[in-house]
């Protein structure tokens, strides 16, 4: 006899197909080529900036300063455009010229600057003793106002000479004008004649030149000549002293110096040979009240 199977009391359910496991992609670790890209780029941009090779050569040029400057007196530290150590206590500076110098381009010598150093004024050789014009004079009495420096022309004096005649030759080449710097009278050495020839007949020079024009001359002279043979005779006029690679002019506090040439090797813009320099004493007030009227 057959068993009969046994049934379970509950319907078995259906078999479905087997459920597919859904796939989750593992997501990729976010690339930075992107943000590596532009982030050179913006290197290459700054690098390549005129403005950052300009602040990196500031650093640079100041640093260096810095260093150079250590153990340098502060009020007299050297200028690297112009050469030479200038006396910071003056705020009003300037040159003097003559044939020595060449052609001059006054324009690059007006722009020229390092911080507030720049050139203001400039005497300039008309003549010299009885005969000589200096060859550039013209040219520069014309053009150094042009590039707004207010100019004075100069006389080389010549002891052995007359100075009355010296004058009336000045005279003739030279009008002072509304602006200019006073006429100058340069003394410097004695020629074989005695002091006492020198004072007269530059006393004669000065005397011509004041009547003629209505300004008192300035006298430039050097250091040691001043001191020997001028120092007591001509304390009313105005001078101009030349003593160089100091850092201050030695002349006593009662000493009616205004001008100081305390360089003959300085390097100007626009002038292929080196230049004398000069610092004025006064203010900017003090050096307008010097000017012809």
């Amino acid at each position: 006899m057959a068993i009969p199977k046994k049934y379970p009391l509950t319907k078995p359910k259906p078999r479905s197909s087997p459920r597919k496991k859904a796939v989750i992609k593992k997501k990729k670790p976010t690339s930075y080529k992107f943000s590596w890209r532009w982030l050179g780029f913006g290197i290459l941009l700054v690098l390549l900036s005129p403005f950052y090779y300009g602040y990196v050569l500031k650093l640079f040029t100041s640093t260096w300063q810095w260093f150079r400057d250590i153990g340098e007196n502060p009020h007299y530290r050297t200028y690297k455009s112009f050469n030479i150590p200038i006396p910071s206590k003056y705020t009003i500076h300037g040159i003097d010229v003559s044939y020595a110098q060449g052609k001059i381009d006054w324009q690059k010598v007006s722009k020229m600057r390092e911080d507030s150093v720049h050139i203001s004024f400039a005497f300039i050789k008309a003549t010299e003793g009885l005969l000589t014009v200096d060859p550039y004079f013209k040219r520069n009495w014309r053009e150094g106002p042009k590039a707004g420096i207010a100019c004075g022309a100069y006389h080389f004096f010549r002891p052995e000479k007359n100075g009355l005649w010296q004058a009336r030759f000045f005279l003739q080449n030279v009008k002072p004008e509304k602006g200019d710097l006073p006429p100058v009278v340069d003394i410097e050495q004695l020629d074989g004649v005695t002091p006492e020839t020198m004072r007269r007949e530059l006393k004669a020079f000065l005397t011509k030149v004041e009547s003629s024009t209505g300004v008192r001359p300035i006298i430039y002279s050097g250091l040691s000549f001043y001191n020997d043979y001028l120092d007591g005779y001509f304390d009313h006029y105005h001078l101009w002293i030349a003593h160089y690679h100091q850092e201050e002019l030695q002349m006593g506090k009662n000493t009616n110096w205004w001008f100081w040439q305390h360089s003959d090797i300085a390097k100007i813009n626009g002038i292929a040979h080196t230049v004398d320099f000069d610092a004025f004493k006064g203010d900017s007030l003090s050096f307008r009240r010097l000017l012809v009227n």
